[in-house]
């Protein structure tokens, strides 16, 4: 099969095309032993996919024309499942045997672009370098998936985007670090949704709603200071190409560490000793240790009391760097947080094989192979298992 051409993905997004972009889910490719009935549309995109509001109480269906990575043509159908208990829509009919939803495919990311009214281009891209590279080029982030891709603004609540107008009159620099962003997204999340509880009574929720706020941040940010220079146009290419490689690499260094940032607040606000890229041997830096580095460093510690924790966004092939970042976990169970949703059978169990666990929100583990999920933690469920270590008693 033809690989994704993620430029013309963008391009066709920034033309103005409706779209959306979902990870492909362990359900939909068969890697729990039955298949969903074709890739999932989210609610915000059915009046788009269907010209008009779907009505519960019936059913709706429309034949449409799918172009698979420029190559492969499917006559497929939109249907909307309205009537008894069910309110959602699909993306159906692509023929026996269909390569997108074999196993191989689970958590590589598909976006769907309505390019005509009964038809649609739609990419699949099935490595994190592809991944990276789309949601880099949009500014987009893993949890924008599912909706309806929205570009030169953001939707956000009236009281947000006053908070995010008056941090960024605030500002004396054009970008603050990361660790900045990151705190101050924060903060606002904190004025203006509340639920300060969460950070301990629901560590998964806080961590996405943290996450979506600061990514809402940035996007407004970013129109704020480029938004007059792109208008004024470039004197040449080379000036283009250069601001175009400054805005790509600041979104994609930002994302990595503004996940860090917010699950360190995260073990803060729940009063667990931890220490941040920690120097282990040969100049590695593994994003956390508990409880600290001199720890780590004291031959007399306990391995068992050790914790090592690696945080990637998406980790669908890089997941393997984390193996050698930590000489003390050679033979010890190492986790990895991330933001990827959904991964298949072999991939989990490649990475149980090198000891590795993943940890992921709450809302995620449905993504993942139904008869992998039980051996998955959830952000909650692993700071129940560092409080223990440290001596608390867990509520």
């Amino acid at each position: 099969m033809a690989e994704a051409d993620v430029s013309k993905a963008v391009g066709l997004i920034l033309e103005g095309h409706p779209a959306f972009f979902k990870f492909i889910a362990a359900n939909e490719t068969g890697d729990t032993g039955g298949h969903q009935c074709g890739f999932y549309i989210p609610k915000d995109f059915q009046t788009i996919a269907f010209g008009s509001p779907c009505e519960k109480g019936s059913n709706r269906e429309l034949d449409v024309e799918i172009v698979w990575n420029d190559d492969l043509k499917t006559p497929s159908r939109l249907v909307y499942y309205g009537k008894g208990t069910r309110n959602e829509s699909r993306i159906t009919r692509f023929g026996m045997g269909f390569e997108y939803l074999k196993t191989e495919y689970t958590g590589a990311l598909i976006v769907f672009i309505k390019v005509d009214a009964a038809v649609y281009s739609t990419y699949v891209m099935n490595s994190e370098e592809e991944i990276d590279e789309f949601l880099g080029a949009l500014g987009l982030g893993p949890t924008d998936a599912n909706r309806l891709i929205t570009l030169g603004g953001c939707e956000s609540a009236p009281t947000e985007d006053a908070e995010f107008k008056k941090y960024i009159e605030s500002l004396t620099v054009d970008f603050p670090s990361s660790e900045e962003m990151s705190s101050v997204a924060r903060q606002i999340e904190g004025r203006v949704y509340d639920h300060a509880e969460y950070v301990r009574e629901q560590p998964d929720k806080k961590l996405l709603s943290w996450t979506d706020v600061e990514y809402r941040l940035f996007r407004t940010l970013e129109a704020n200071r480029l938004g007059s220079q792109i208008s004024q146009g470039f004197t040449s290419v080379d000036d283009f190409l250069k601001k175009a490689n400054q805005v790509l690499n600041r979104r994609k260094s930002r994302a990595g560490k503004s996940f860090e940032h917010h699950l360190a607040a995260i073990f803060t606000g729940n009063e667990i000793d931890y220490d941040e890229q920690v120097v282990t041997e040969g100049n590695k830096r593994p994003d956390f240790i508990f409880p600290s580095a001199s720890a780590y460093h004291d031959a007399e510690f306990p391995d068992d009391k050790l914790t090592f924790l690696a945080a990637k966004t998406t980790c669908k092939d890089r997941w393997r760097q984390i193996l050698v970042e930590a000489e003390r976990f050679k033979n010890q169970t190492k986790y990895l947080c991330t933001l990827q949703c959904g991964m298949s059978e072999r991939q989990i169990d490649d990475m149980a094989a090198e000891g590795v666990v993943l940890v992921v929100p709450k809302s995620y583990i449905k993504c993942y192979p139904e008869s992998r999920q039980a051996d998955i933690l959830t952000v909650s469920s692993f700071v129940g298992m560092l409080k223990e270590k440290q001596g608390w008693t867990c509520s």
